[in-house]
């Protein structure tokens, strides 16, 4: 069975795997918009749901998704990732058996990572919070807020505006500035292998 609770480094590989499939692959990023939009959704950011003193009325189902989904091209995600390769060695690092490695040996590894990584989002991309309130900060949601921007979770019943405190601001990419590429370059080739002479 599937453990529902991963631990920290068990959430970083699915949190990769997770976004490098939703670029490579339109077919699976409409599964998990999908996912993340159904009402009926599983939400394992909170503890179990407090029963609810009376009934109300659900709110309304999203907007069904276009049924003509764009497909997107594989070359930019493969792009990222080679940049995320070359500066920050994530694919070793990912690729990586590391059940024999100590936690203090992960953490000085991961750290190597997490800056190579941080580096290349700040060299190709303008990234922003889509929420300008600090986290745990109270908000109120007016009618015709941008569900795309903002996913309610908890209990979510009834219709805007919704009162809540904001877990994560989020994050949106304004520029992307990554390199051009020549014609004849190969982008599924993200790591060259390297011979010693």
């Amino acid at each position: 069975m599937t453990d529902m609770n991963p631990g920290f480094f068990g959430r970083i590989g699915i949190a990769f795997g997770v976004f490098f499939g939703v670029l490579g692959n339109a077919a699976f990023a409409g599964r998990v918009q999908r996912l993340r939009e159904a009402p009926e959704a599983p939400d394992f950011t909170t503890e179990a749901p407090k029963p609810a003193a009376a009934p109300v009325q659900p709110a309304p189902a999203p907007a069904p998704a276009p049924s003509v989904l764009k497909e997107a091209s594989p070359v930019a995600a493969l792009q990222l990732l080679g940049l995320l390769q070359r500066d920050a060695r994530f694919i070793d690092f990912v690729e990586e058996d590391i059940a024999n490695y100590s936690d203090a040996d992960i953490g000085a590894a991961a750290r190597l990572v997490h800056d190579g990584c941080r580096a290349v989002l700040r060299e190709h991309f303008t990234i922003k919070p889509v929420r300008t309130e600090a986290e745990g900060s109270r908000v109120t949601l007016q009618e015709g807020f941008d569900a795309a921007a903002v996913r309610l979770t908890g209990n979510v019943v009834g219709k805007p505006p919704f009162s809540g405190n904001v877990s994560h601001r989020g994050w949106k990419v304004e520029d992307t500035r990554l390199p051009k590429l020549a014609p004849s370059h190969d982008a599924s080739i993200v790591a060259p292998a390297e011979v010693e002479l």
